[in-house]
């Protein structure tokens, strides 16, 4: 019997960017949670459009995913606009070579310009979607603090994401309908994070070690001056894990990360949604630039996986398999686990410490599950005053 040898070198490999003395196909951690994930979101100044794409692999689940997903009005009926998101996914055995890993057909993501410029490409006419859209930065990325939380003795995350402000330019097709976007109007943000964290297929993690609990608050906002950004992880009783406050000027100098943050709102009666929501970036020297968030709608993140109940991030579901996803909006049941995560796109006003202001737009991504000092009571249950 002759022995082989299969090997795991990969086009990465030529490069010297190793983190770990095994290939670049090899994690560094044998975590069945290890990930390495691309979003964005991208809106107009009128709400009538948002779209928001996402990109995953999941090495030590041998899987990889994506989704896109784009909102727009359907009909308006008294004060209440309904509206529709359409979404593509495809879920995948995921490439041996890093160098293929984000061309997961029908959608592909095109670094052009590392930290700089990023390419979106989608060709799903099953699914009524097609896109070609990039973004381009308005300054510098925002490396936030590192994530890192456990439940009892296991490491539930661990995980370092940077999040940055851009614009939008090129199409995206609907139905036939195709949207240009304009740069000078259509803006938004991205972020990529990568780590361990859970996705997947829920691994049994033996005794109970506590009441299910987390608080997730993450808002970037774009003004014409700056962009802003907040968010904060807690426990129920309010003592923070993780805070991250920042101001990026437009162009090319280097964020200010803030001395700290805190924030006010008043959820919305049934549910674990904001109806507004202020941010406070408390700076180093003390003075305080304000930031209210009005929100208009909600995009469940449902639409580019996260909760979905036949696309969730991680999960095998066959060497190469799309899907789609039509759903109607405002839903019916906001508080149930596939509908509770949203972002909430917000009119935004910015409060400087010096009286001015500026007017803007952003997102309140709100994830809430459990007990919470804000007065949330049960696992899921909606807010009753």
């Amino acid at each position: 019997m002759v022995a082989t040898v299969t090997s795991v070198l990969t086009s990465y490999d030529d490069f010297p960017i190793h983190q770990a003395s095994v290939p670049i196909a090899n994690s560094a951690s044998g975590d069945v949670n290890q990930y390495d994930r691309y979003f964005f979101n991208g809106y107009s100044p009128d709400g009538s459009l948002y779209f928001a794409a996402a990109m995953g692999l999941y090495p030590n689940r041998h899987v990889a995913d994506a989704s896109f997903c784009v909102v727009r009005p359907d009909s308006t009926e008294g004060a209440e606009t309904t509206r529709e998101q359409a979404s593509v996914f495809v879920s995948q055995r995921a490439p041996d070579d890093r160098l293929h890993a984000t061309t997961l057909t029908p959608i592909e993501v095109r670094i052009v310009e590392p930290l700089r410029v990023v390419q979106v490409l989608v060709d799903a006419p099953e699914q009524g979607i097609r896109a070609d859209v990039t973004f381009t930065h308005r300054s510098p990325v925002i490396e936030e603090p590192h994530f890192f939380q456990r439940i009892g003795n296991r490491t539930f995350m661990d995980y370092t994401r940077l999040t940055q402000f851009g614009t939008w330019s090129g199409w995206i097709e609907i139905d036939g309908e195709r949207i240009e976007l304009d740069p000078t109007e259509i803006l938004g943000s991205r972020d990529r994070s990568w780590g361990i964290r859970p996705v997947g297929e829920p691994a049994a993690t033996g005794a109970p070690t506590g009441w299910p609990q987390f608080f997730w608050l993450w808002a970037p906002v774009n003004f014409p001056s700056c962009s802003t950004h907040f968010d904060v992880n807690e426990y129920a009783d309010g003592r923070r894990w993780h805070e991250v406050g920042a101001i990026a000027p437009v162009g090319d100098t280097e964020p200010m990360l803030t001395r700290t943050v805190e924030y006010r709102l008043e959820w919305r009666p049934g549910t674990r949604w904001a109806v507004w929501f202020e941010y406070d970036l408390v700076h180093w020297d003390g003075s305080v630039d304000t930031v209210r968030l009005e929100p208009m709608f909600e995009f469940h993140m449902r639409g580019i996986g996260y909760g979905n109940p036949e696309f969730g991030h991680g999960y095998w579901k066959g060497e190469h398999v799309v899907g789609g996803e039509r759903l109607a909006t405002p839903v019916e049941a906001p508080n149930s686990r596939e509908n509770v995560h949203i972002q909430a796109l917000c009119r935004a006003t910015l409060t400087k410490a010096d009286g001015s202001v500026e007017h803007g737009m952003g997102i309140l991504e709100q994830l809430a599950f459990g007990d919470h000092a804000t007065g949330l009571r049960g696992i899921l249950d909606g807010y009753q005053p």
